[in-house]
């Protein structure tokens, strides 16, 4: 079963993501970034979900310090986030993110087809 980090420190969409996903995927979930980096060095996963706007240390903070590590920086990072203003998607995916989702998740196909494709390489 494929590991996948979620980065949120939303308790509610932690929630909703672990409904969605847990039956497929073992979910370890992280509330910070800060949290994110140790778990993820001890723990590599297969694919990082990561919110953009976290305590301590945002999202973008967290993927640039993940793209500098040599153990982290082939890790598949999905953004989901709630910043869906024009621009945001370009801005996110130039930053380094391999995919960009928005929140509130509407569709859960989209996030789990979205997660397939880079586990499966085919993104």
């Amino acid at each position: 079963m494929a590991k996948i980090a979620l980065v949120e420190d939303n308790a509610d969409n932690r929630l909703l993501v672990r409904a969605l996903l847990e039956d497929r995927y073992q979910i370890t979930e992280y509330e910070t970034g800060v949290a994110a980096l140790g778990g993820l060095e001890a723990d590599p996963p297969d694919l990082v979900l990561l919110d953009i706007s976290l305590p301590e240390m945002d999202g973008t903070e967290v993927l640039r310090r993940m793209k500098e590590d040599s153990r982290l920086e082939g890790i598949p990072v999905i953004a989901l986030t709630a910043h869906a203003m024009a621009g945001d998607r370009e801005k996110y995916l130039a930053a380094g993110f391999d995919e960009y989702l928005t929140k509130p998740i509407v569709d859960e196909e989209v996030l789990i087809g979205a997660i397939q494709r880079w586990l499966d390489g085919t993104a």
